[in-house]
């Protein structure tokens, strides 16, 4: 087996991302993407209609909600490369209808043992962001694999080569390239172009693909044959680790190209240690609901939960007139960030304080600075969890890092009522832009949602790089419990419209009497302590527009925010699936035995 694996490499660069016309034949035409499915027998949403299908597949097979969701993220590393893959990392949220307990797994990157604070300065100053995203130094160790592994061992039933069975087939039989893929892929070109190795991926002839034409990935599917024969320590130890660090450590970049791929600093000893991080998850209780997500390293749980705290401080949010009940929305998001961005980091690395920023009394000393007749103005100043004074801060205000809106998410439940909620990415749209040669996966470039210098001068930074540290996340996987019992899951992709969205989505279902589908389509707005709260086209048009500006609030206009989903469990036992009717050109939802 040795002698193969060093085999290996040679032999996977004689084959390529294949593209043609038509599906090959014996493969299955794409299912056709529904944003909403009712039924028996448990539920899946995701982005993609092919990795919906995955996770349909193996709960029919008899796997669980874990077996289903690690299939279901295996085939969006196919159809969904640039968004997520084991080139990646991610937050995995796990309700466990035996004990009725909540678990969690941080399987985000990390830096290298070599990181400090200085990683993305040149000469004592920042890199300029794009130079950095598309470069070794950007790549940290992946933890999508080791997240997949760890879940399946802990709750799942199914080995990890059976669950990766669907998406090899996938990855071998091809799938239909959409609109999305081709626009994400032109947006790319001008990077994508740079590295033979990409190109010879997702440039045919040189040109995005054309929607309709059928990818394959031949290479993908033996990473993933490689995967299920060795298990994941064939990812991170032997070969594959070590072709891994070969191309970030010297970006295979076209010498013609001029471009500058600085190298990065992680080594196999980075990726032979790589561990996940089984954890509590963040709770808080909203109304008759008690809501469950990801604690730091990932900012989601705390900055959610702190805003649904706020908001529950100041009463019932569904008694509020429309403009009030966007006001509220609004603010709390833009105090709950200000805080985020001041005290929330990886807590292996620096103190985090976690359940002050979830408790209900620092809620309340944040709570009155709402004023229903004002708008607040932002960059707001942090207040001080540990010492909450009421209306009080800490003095200096902390400026919005920069996240790009990418990712992705899916949510599945089984018929035996246990809940997943995953979000998995490798960062910006198309991560590093660095496919590792004949592996037919990208690198992400996730080390830089580390902030590159200070954000404030003279104010501590719990978001510096540093050895080993795991950068802050804005990905927010949620499971709603209600009486003890699974009541709904969601979470979206988007970079720090993340939390807004899902904090939106929360609102609409739990306190605005929207149905969860209703709820994932409805207009979105994005306060992140900014002076202009981001606003989609339809969230502009409404008539409360006019009552928010009069209040002071300003707006930006952008084309869509965040791509959710959701399950939700009925009362009479059926599940609901949802998924977005229109953005990212829509999702796709399924359940094992529909009925109405």
């Amino acid at each position: 087996m040795r002698a193969l694996t060093r085999l290996a490499p040679p032999l996977l660069l004689t084959t390529a991302l294949v593209w043609s016309t038509a599906l090959p034949a014996g493969a299955a035409a794409p299912p056709p993407k529904v944003p909403e499915a009712v039924g028996w027998g448990g539920a899946v949403a995701t982005v993609d209609a092919d990795a919906t299908a995955a996770g349909i597949e193996v709960l029919r097979k008899g796997g669980n909600a874990v077996d289903a969701a690690v299939a279901a993220a295996a085939a969006l590393g196919v159809t969904e490369p640039y968004s997520s893959g084991i080139g990646g990392g991610g937050y995995f949220v796990y309700y466990d209808h035996a004990t009725g307990r909540v678990h969690t797994i941080d399987g985000r990157e990390t830096a290298g043992r070599g990181a400090d604070a200085g990683l993305f300065l040149e000469g004592g100053k920042p890199l300029p962001f794009a130079d950095a995203v598309t470069s070794g130094l950007s790549v940290g160790v992946p933890g999508t694999p080791a997240t997949w592994d760890a879940a399946l061992r802990s709750w799942g039933t199914r080995s990890l080569a059976q669950v990766l069975q669907p998406a090899e087939r996938i990855a071998d039989q091809g799938f239909v390239v959409d609109d999305t893929f081709r626009g994400q892929t032109a947006d790319n070109q001008a990077r994508f172009k740079d590295f033979p190795a990409t190109a010879k991926l997702y440039l045919p002839g040189g040109k995005p693909p054309e929607t309709g034409s059928v990818l394959r990935n031949p290479d993908l599917a033996a990473t993933y044959r490689l995967l299920a024969k060795d298990g994941v320590k064939a990812f991170y130890q032997g070969q594959l680790a070590q072709d891994i660090v070969n191309t970030l450590q010297r970006p295979p970049v076209d010498p013609a190209s001029g471009r500058n791929a600085r190298p990065g600093q992680v080594d196999t000893a980075d990726l032979a240690s790589y561990r996940v991080r089984e954890q509590a998850p963040t709770h808080v209780a909203h109304g008759a609901y008690d809501v469950y997500s990801m604690a730091p390293s990932s900012s989601g749980g705390t900055t959610v939960g702190e805003a649904l705290n706020i908001l529950e401080d100041g009463g019932d949010v569904s008694g509020y007139s429309g403009t009030q009940y966007y006001h509220h929305f609004l603010e709390s998001s833009r105090i709950a960030f200000a805080d985020r961005n001041r005290w929330v980091g990886d807590p292996a690395a620096v103190d985090v304080p976690t359940k002050q920023l979830l408790s209900e009394r620092y809620a309340a000393s944040r709570a009155c600075l709402i004023n229903p007749d004002r708008a607040l103005t932002s960059p707001l100043a942090p207040g001080d969890p540990r010492h909450p004074a009421d209306c009080a801060d800490t003095g200096q205000a902390v400026a919005e890092p920069y996240e790009g809106p990418n990712t992705t998410h899916l949510t599945v439940a089984d018929r035996w009522g246990n809940v997943v909620s995953y979000t998995l990415t490798i960062e910006q749209t198309g991560g590093s832009g660095i496919t590792v040669p004949g592996r037919g996966f990208l690198l992400n470039n996730e080390l830089t949602d580390f902030d590159f210098t200070p954000l404030a001068p003279g104010v501590p930074d719990p978001n510096l790089p540093g050895p080993g540290k795991r950068p802050r996340s804005s990905m927010s996987p949620t499971v709603v419990l209600r009486d003890g019992e699974p009541f709904l899951a969601t979470g979206s992709p988007g970079g720090a419209t993340i939390i807004t969205t899902t904090l939106q989505v929360l609102l609409g279902r739990l306190d605005r009497g929207l149905s969860l589908e209703q709820a994932i389509a409805a207009p979105r707005a994005s306060q992140r302590n900014t002076a202009a709260t981001q606003a989609e086209p339809a969230f502009l048009a409404l008539p409360e527009r006019a009552g928010l500006e009069a209040l002071g609030h300003a707006f930006a206009s952008v084309a869509e925010i965040g791509a959710a989903t959701g399950v939700e469990r009925l009362p009479d036992g059926r599940w609901v699936a949802a998924a977005e009717p229109v953005r990212r050109g829509g999702g796709s939802a399924a359940v094992v035995r529909p009925a109405r």
